[in-house]
């Protein structure tokens, strides 16, 4: 499943980009995103929802 591709092409397993990148794969991406940024850690607290939520905007089409 492509979900670490980029919109760029970076990323793996198939080098995708842009409209290339099937939308499930995208979807996953943003979400474990947003997971990775809100969730509590061991050694950091998660960010306001907000905050995420700014940072996703600031980096769409970019990843």
């Amino acid at each position: 499943m492509p979900y670490s591709s980029f919109s760029d092409g970076g990323g793996y397993p198939d080098g995708l980009k842009g409209l290339d990148i099937p939308d499930f794969g995208r979807i996953i991406a943003v979400a474990d995103a947003f997971d990775a940024m809100t969730s509590d850690r061991p050694y950091r607290k998660g960010m306001a929802i907000e905050k995420a939520m700014a940072i996703l905007a600031e980096g769409k089409g970019s990843q």
